[in-house]
């Protein structure tokens, strides 16, 4: 795969992760989502009101297109695993924005992803 390649869809992939981290910030305002709570209609409606999530909305609308750009170049086989990444760079910027700790199972899982993800690129 070359490098340009790689470097739009893995902007596809950063976009995708960041409308994750905006949609789970959104929900951070608002509260869990809960269908037996009586307010969980009100909190979705809240939910509209929450900028974050029209960011992460926005994000998700253009990791399409850039993944679309992406697969116009390379063959789906190679691509699609390269989304594995979204779960390296969301662990990562959910413990530095949203403090969530890691622990160390979801750390060696990811590394087996990562491991997996070069393989698979350099296929």
């Amino acid at each position: 795969m070359k490098l340009s390649d790689f470097s739009v869809l893995f902007c596809g992939v950063l976009l995708n992760a960041l409308a994750q981290l905006g949609l789970k910030a959104a929900t951070r305002v608002t509260g869990p989502l809960v269908a037996s709570d009586s307010g969980v209609l009100r909190r979705g409606l809240e939910l509209l009101t929450v900028p974050s999530l029209w960011y992460a909305l926005c994000a998700y609308g253009l990791s399409v297109i850039v993944w679309l750009v992406g697969l116009s170049r390379v063959p789906v086989s190679q691509a699609y695993p390269l989304l594995s990444l979204g779960y390296v760079i969301n662990i990562g910027l959910a413990w530095w924005l949203l403090g969530e700790v890691p622990n160390g199972q979801r750390v060696a899982g990811i590394a087996i992803i990562v491991v997996g993800v070069v393989l698979v690129s350099r296929s």
